[in-house]
């Protein structure tokens, strides 16, 4: 039998948890007395409610909702943490990738995006090597509208 109210459940205990450790003010979790904890709390909660329940529909959210606090809290407190747009996309793909291990939908999409942001993120440490970088995105800005015309024409010529 299925708890109806077990995900408010674990978002309570998180929350509860996190507000009695900050009333504590224990030392050795400061660092983690801020707003993206809460979005890493509410996030493990989706993750332990999909797991636990079987029902994996909220993997997707959980792991973006985790991710983006655990992008947030290292922005904030670690100066060697990467601060790049493609971790977004990132955090994305690796959302998909985490679908994919129990719902087997998602995989093609998930590791484009994960290996797109790792190029984009390291395309900076290695501008030699990715120089023509710069070029592609100008092409792809300048003729982008081509791809929906191919797509269109696929639906449209597309059999049932």
């Amino acid at each position: 039998m299925k708890r109806q109210h077990a995900f408010a459940g674990y978002v309570l205990v998180g929350l509860g948890a996190f507000f009695l450790l900050r009333q504590l003010k224990v030392p050795i979790l400061t660092n983690f007395y801020s707003w993206p904890t809460l979005l890493i709390i509410i996030g493990l909660a989706f993750l332990i409610h999909s797991y636990r329940s079987k029902d994996y529909q909220h993997l997707f959210t959980g792991t973006i909702l985790l991710g983006l606090g655990l992008h947030f809290h290292g922005l904030e407190h670690y100066s060697f943490w990467i601060n790049h747009w493609a971790m977004y996309p990132l955090i994305v793909g690796i959302a998909f990738l985490v679908r994919y291990t129990k719902t087997k939908h998602g995989l093609l999409i998930g590791a484009g995006l994960t290996i797109f942001s790792l190029l984009m993120v390291y395309s900076v440490k290695f501008q030699e090597t990715f120089q023509w970088i710069p070029s592609l995105f100008q092409f792809l800005e300048t003729y982008w509208p081509i791809a929906l015309i191919i797509v269109g024409i696929y639906l449209l010529t597309k059999k049932k």
